[in-house]
């Protein structure tokens, strides 16, 4: 697979918001009340949570003394921080808080190609390379972008662009399991998915004993939590991989509820 660049992951971050902001600029106000998929979430709530992360990176990348202001306040507890800024981003009517999301999205994706190539940026836990930090990025918008799209009955045609998450979900491998307290297995995973191109997405040792397979939107859909393992055509090749498959996640803190079996039809296979 070809080398990835910082400039690939931001310009391809910048495309799926542009993609989100487009799945409700149209919508009247009404509309942006709609219950998600995701307990007590609306669409605005979508929309201002993410608005709230492109905040935190574009700070972390620009202004690193800032963002450890930002970050103290969440420190302690990031889910009251979190609904904090819900309220905050919230209080904006429709059309002015789509206009701070496309700002926030495009300044974030600014100041982090901005960062010299050699430099990490200050994150929540750790500091990242700006590649992962946008790559998490996009981790975020597909994951709160299918809740909207969900809630809309839209389908969201898989891209390339998929791959960053795929990537970022295998450098993530083991949030599932410190989130819930368990202890993540040493020896790495094969993940194997196909593109929506038909392009093999493979990572990981090829003699690995554990293995998970499967269209790479399904994959993503996982690590997300936005489908149950029951409603997607993935499969896990040894014991490990298949404990992971129900306990998979590409960010940190708690699973949250997740979605139940059955819960949406299945675009791949008829069961």
């Amino acid at each position: 697979m070809s080398t990835v660049t910082l400039n690939d992951v931001l310009k391809d971050l910048a495309t799926d918001i542009e993609e989100t902001a487009r799945l409700v600029e149209g919508l009247d106000e009404q509309s942006w009340h709609t219950a998600t998929p995701a307990p007590g979430w609306s669409i605005a709530d979508q929309i201002a949570h993410l608005t709230f992360i492109f905040h935190l990176a574009g700070t972390a990348a620009a202004d690193p003394e800032g963002f450890a202001k930002l970050a103290a306040g969440a420190a302690g507890d990031f889910d009251g921080a979190v609904n904090a800024a819900l309220k905050q981003f919230n209080a904006f009517p429709p059309a002015e808080l789509l206009g701070r999301f496309r700002a926030l999205g495009r300044r974030s994706v600014e100041s982090l190609a901005a960062v010299p190539a050699d430099q990490v940026v200050p994150w929540l836990v750790n500091p990242l390379p700006p590649a992962v930090l946008a790559s998490a990025g996009i981790m975020e918008v597909f994951g709160h972008g299918q809740d909207i799209a969900d809630a809309l009955g839209v389908r969201r045609e898989p891209t390339e662009r998929l791959r960053h998450l795929v990537f970022f979900a295998f450098l993530t491998r083991d949030f599932g399991y410190l989130s819930r307290g368990l202890t993540p297995p040493a020896a790495p995973f094969r993940i194997e998915v196909t593109a929506p191109n038909g392009e093999l997405w493979a990572y990981g040792p090829e003699d690995a004993t554990d293995r998970v397979c499967g269209p790479a939107e399904d994959f993503c859909l996982l690590v997300t939590r936005r489908r149950h393992r029951d409603d997607l055509a993935l499969t896990a090749t040894g014991e490990e991989a298949d404990r992971w498959l129900d306990i998979a996640q590409a960010y940190r803190g708690p699973a949250g509820e997740g979605r139940a079996p059955g819960q949406f039809a299945h675009p791949h296979c008829d069961h």
